[in-house]
């Protein structure tokens, strides 16, 4: 780490998943809101949890590990890029220092994750910097559900993220 680097070491969360995800999301790193509640895009702003339930035509609910379990019932692992990083603020452009998860024992401990999401072009930068694509996944990109991503309405984020009802369980 850069000494003069006086931006906080920020931890991702554990991945939520389990061995029927067939589905892997990632982002880069919670925002600060998100860390501080212990919840994946725990900013009311962000629309993630809006675009999941939206997809399979469920109300969005409230309570946060009911959402956690109603990945799973679709199964879509949910995961961040980094482990950790330091970053002032919640933006990506901000991201320093960044330490990517391992991938390999992650892949090899859910062997039936055949299509990795990226929820925006950050995150998939990192990973392509780190990860590599692997030749047994297919990748994908989604524009990013962050209130940030202003260029795209709630409906076109929507339209876009539609792709991921091809690979899970209604």
């Amino acid at each position: 780490m850069n000494n003069s680097d006086t931006s906080p070491i920020k931890t991702a969360f554990q991945p939520i998943v389990n061995q029927q995800c067939t589905v892997l999301l990632l982002g880069t790193m919670p925002g600060d809101r998100s860390l501080r509640l212990q919840q994946y895009y725990g900013h009311a702003g962000n629309h993630f949890w809006k675009l999941i339930y939206t997809l399979f035509g469920q109300p969005l609910e409230p309570d946060y590990e009911s959402r956690k379990l109603f990945l799973l019932e679709h199964h879509i692992a949910l995961w961040d890029v980094l482990e950790s990083c330091t970053c002032e603020g919640s933006l990506d452009s901000n991201i320093k220092n960044e330490v990517v998860n391992d991938f390999a024992a992650f892949y090899h401990q859910y062997p039936n994750i055949g299509h990795v999401f990226f929820d925006s072009k950050k995150a998939e930068e990192f990973y392509l910097r780190y990860v590599k694509k692997s030749e047994d996944k297919i990748y994908h990109l989604l524009p990013s559900p962050s209130r940030a991503n202003a260029s795209k309405s709630f409906d076109q984020k929507l339209e876009a993220w539609t792709e991921l009802l091809l690979y899970t369980k209604e």
